[in-house]
């Protein structure tokens, strides 16, 4: 497996002067850089990370650790999607604007070849992004070489990224907010400080701050909300009734579901 996604890397660096690895901080698109780093020793890797409001802080924080112990050309930008009328009205397929806006900031930025961590499990899922990378001739490395995400994450132990590794997958902060409410950068701040404070009180917790028109849900993956002390809920309860200005009565604690956020028919989207 490792050595199909090598000869993979290794077709397309023979054809390209440059390489770009778009970089959220997620264990997909670390893994796949620092196996870049590692295994194809020809040039320093350029590694772009996109910084908004609707990227995670601690995502941004890894990003530029990692960079400082791979020694990657790292370069910080601000792709400019929440200033996409398109983006902010938050519509089914808003991750293809997301994707649209990143990938052209990139290539303003950084000519060459662009690589994508998405891996096969992608394309099991409704992933409008994937039609802007499509768009944008960005290529798939995990998927060329039939990695799922299982398959990734074992690629990252090998590579020694551990903690990278069990990270959980975290999609950016704006598929927090119930489709069709506009993202502002007001709301995606105290999303973000809410899912902090809470990984902050409950250490390796996997949680989102859903933003929905009867309130805002805490939804917990781990740890399993049936062994959550009352204590931490009344504390979460607290700090993110005071965070949004909501008294405690719109806010909840429930199980994680994925996507309940997402509102709409996926069938008939259009990308224009």
């Amino acid at each position: 497996m490792h050595n199909t996604l090598k000869n993979t890397v290794e077709k397309y660096i023979q054809n390209n002067s440059s390489l770009t690895v778009a970089v959220s901080g997620g264990v997909d698109s670390v893994t796949l850089s620092v196996f870049l780093s590692n295994k194809i020793n020809c040039y320093r890797l350029n590694v772009a990370h996109a910084i908004s409001s609707a990227v995670p802080r601690e995502a941004t924080k890894r990003v530029k650790s990692l960079a400082k112990k791979y020694n990657w050309n790292l370069h910080i930008l601000n792709a400019g999607e929440l200033q996409d009328p398109k983006y902010i009205s938050n519509p089914i397929n808003r991750c293809y604007y997301c994707k649209t806006n990143l990938y052209s900031s990139i290539s303003k930025t950084i000519p060459g070849q662009i690589f994508s961590g998405a891996n096969l499990d992608d394309l099991k899922d409704f992933r409008p992004g994937l039609e802007a990378a499509k768009n944008s001739s960005v290529i798939h490395p995990f998927i060329e070489a039939k990695m799922d995400k299982k398959a990734v994450r074992k690629l990252a132990m090998k590579l020694g990224l551990s903690t990278i590794s069990g990270l959980p997958s975290s999609p950016c902060l704006s598929s927090r907010i119930q489709t069709g409410i506009n993202i502002t950068s007001d709301l995606l701040k105290k999303i973000d400080e809410v899912e902090i404070k809470i990984r902050n009180i409950i250490p390796n917790s996997d949680v989102r701050c859903r933003w929905l028109k009867k309130g805002v849900v805490i939804e917990f993956n781990e740890p399993n909300i049936d062994k959550l002390e009352n204590i931490y809920k009344s504390q979460i309860i607290s700090f993110t009734g005071k965070t949004f200005e909501l008294s405690k009565e719109f806010i909840s604690i429930k199980k994680y579901k994925k996507g309940s956020a997402f509102i709409g028919k996926k069938e008939g989207v259009t990308n224009g």
